[in-house]
């Protein structure tokens, strides 16, 4: 038990009006206001300046630095971006005070998450940083703390699941791969996307599943999936959430849920150049991590943009000078019989670096056929996938700076759909997901003159020396124009033998200083999973993959740094508060 501490005379603090005596590891503020003692901390809650200079007036206790407003009383904050400052108990013996130094209003657990809550809500960044990191200092498991924000994310946001969703899910995947000060980075910039996606953009409402009392009025899940599938054809949000409520309460498996999402997303070419898939496949993922007791939000979530997608087969460079949608209809006619006949599968004879080389080709008629006859010879469609996902690596690995910049993004929606559809297939292998394997490969295809001219992989040197320090990375990536430069040195240091996993907490990094965009988080993470796919195996195609996958997102990442790393910053300033540093004051 804490012993009382002694703050002085009441005459003494009468005429001084403010002391600050030691309370434990911290300082406590002292004040006499009409002829009361109070105590709170002396570190104000938003940025650490101290109380005691403050103003007390009208029972408010101002602080100088940012004016935050807390009643003097209960420490509350009438500044929702401050948080609320802690008050101490006073005793009064005669002309002594005496101050137990442990606070009425203790941080716990649950006013942690509520704080994260309120700053997703208030949209603060700072509040959401604070409270990211008193949890995980606290032994918080992530993933609860990604499903407050997924919880307020599928709820505030009319327009359903976007761009915060997918880079929280994304980020939350990642976390094996990061030190604690990247999972808390990683973990602050997605709630804090969610929040900036959710601001003013008003509440979602589900509209509930059809009236189904018994089995004896249930429809079957056939039924219902023809159902939801020309709703999503004829752009019917609202009748599509209706049917998907009513799967969702019939309590039909994951696995179902997901061959009837995706079959309807796969029914067109490349819908909305991928988001749709990639997104689809992120609110799976993210599932799996929270439970499904959270299916009804999150899928449903899913729909609210379906009336507004593109679909690629109504482009004209799907359509000419070559037709790819003509062959892919007829080939997308035998999946069924080809992929029923399993009796080989699994254990296909096939060149696969060929096959690879012919996606990246100019020749598209040619690469349908050589993946059907793949299908035909035994190869599953997630390892098809799996091809098909590393040749999109490729295309960004080659990817040549005289480019326009924003095709970054073009050679990139067609890896982390490629990426998704590779997951989604490992889950549940079904034709009409297959459908998107090949969609995927025709993006490529078309991508082919982002390759024009092509990139040229370095050649390691100096294999002998030993491996360079990460940290030489991420000092090249404060320049711009570093992109060459950076796979250059990433190829040296696997040749030297340096650590992969200190190389992925390093991009990592690279990554979660930046004011990063929304592609970038689905670079960083689509590569890490792709890569452990790969490691798996040990076969020269392996090795060149992992390789390719690490740089492409080297030179992804070194493309789109340096930013003016504001959010990073905010969440040193959460960091540095939590250890007790002043920053008030000059390093």
């Amino acid at each position: 038990m804490s012993e009382l501490i002694y703050a002085g005379s009441l005459k003494t603090l009468e005429d001084e009006g403010a002391k600050v005596i030691k309370g434990g590891s911290h300082a406590i503020a002292v004040f006499v206001y009409e002829k009361q003692v109070y105590a709170v901390d002396n570190r104000c809650p938003h940025m650490g300046f101290p109380l005691h200079t403050g103003s007390l007036c009208d029972g408010i206790l101002t602080c100088h630095w940012h004016h935050a407003r807390f009643d003097i009383k209960s420490g509350g904050t009438l500044d929702p971006w401050a948080d609320d400052v802690p008050t101490y108990p006073v005793e009064i013996n005669g002309d002594e005070v005496w101050v137990y130094p442990v606070p009425f209003n203790k941080v716990t657990i649950e006013k942690l998450r509520q704080r994260l809550r309120d700053g997703l809500e208030q949209n603060i960044s700072l509040v959401i940083a604070k409270s990211v990191v008193g949890l995980m200092e606290a032994g918080f498991p992530a993933t609860e703390i990604a499903k407050i924000g997924v919880e307020f994310g599928t709820t505030h946001r009319r327009s359903g699941w976007g761009s915060g969703l997918t880079i929280l899910t994304a980020m939350t995947n990642v976390l094996p791969k990061l030190d604690k000060t990247g999972q808390v980075l990683a973990l602050f910039q997605g709630l804090v996307h969610v929040a900036r996606e959710s601001s003013g953009m008003g509440t979602r409402f589900l509209l509930g599943s059809l009236p189904v009392s018994n089995e004896k009025n249930t429809q079957s899940f056939e039924q219902l999936s023809e159902w939801y599938r020309h709703c999503v054809e004829v752009r019917d949000s609202q009748g599509a959430e209706r049917v998907l409520l009513t799967a969702v309460q019939s309590g039909f498996s994951d696995e179902q849920l997901a061959d009837m999402m995706m079959t309807a997303v796969t029914d067109h070419f490349y819908v909305n150049t991928g988001h749709t898939l990639d997104f689809h496949n992120k609110a799976f993922e993210i599932l799996n991590q929270i439970g499904i007791e959270h299916r009804s939000y999150v899928l449903s979530s899913l729909l609210p943009g379906i009336g507004d997608v593109s679909r690629s087969e109504e482009s004209h460079s799907w359509q000419s000078p070559v037709n790819l949608v003509k062959p892919l209809k007829e080939a997308f006619r035998e999946l069924p019989d080809i992929l029923a006949d399993d009796t080989s599968r699994g254990d296909a004879g096939i060149d696969e670096p060929a096959l690879v080389e012919q996606i990246l080709s100019d020749d598209p008629i040619k690469t349908v056929n050589m993946m059907m006859d793949a299908l035909k010879n035994g190869v599953t469609p997630s390892r098809l996938a799996q091809l098909v996902t590393l040749a999109a690596a490729d295309r960004i690995s080659r990817f040549h700076v005289q480019n326009d910049f924003r095709d970054w993004i073009t050679v990139l929606h067609t890896f982390t759909h490629a990426h998704a559809v590779h997951e989604s297939l490992r889950r549940s292998a079904t034709p009409e997901l297959t459908r998107a394997v090949f969609h995927g490969a025709m993006s490529v295809y078309l991508d082919r003159f982002l390759n024009t001219p092509s990139a040229r992989r370095p050649e390691p040197k100096d294999v002998e020396t030993e491996p360079q320090s990460p940290s030489e990375l991420l000092e090249m990536m404060n320049q711009q124009q570093q992109v060459a430069e950076s796979a250059r040195w990433v190829v040296n240091y696997l040749a030297r033998g340096g650590d992969k996993s200190e190389l992925f907490n390093t991009l990592g990094h690279a990554l979660l200083r930046e004011d990063a965009e929304f592609h970038s988080f689905q670079m960083y993470e689509a590569a890490m999973v792709e890569h452990d796919h790969w490691e798996k195996e040990d076969s020269e195609l392996a090795r060149y993959s992992q390789e390719s996958l690490i740089l492409a997102v080297t030179r992804y990442l070194a493309g789109h740094a340096p930013t003016a790393r504001e959010m990073p910053h905010t969440a040193q300033i959460a960091m540095r508060l939590h250890r007790g540093e002043k920053l008030f004051q000059d390093d």
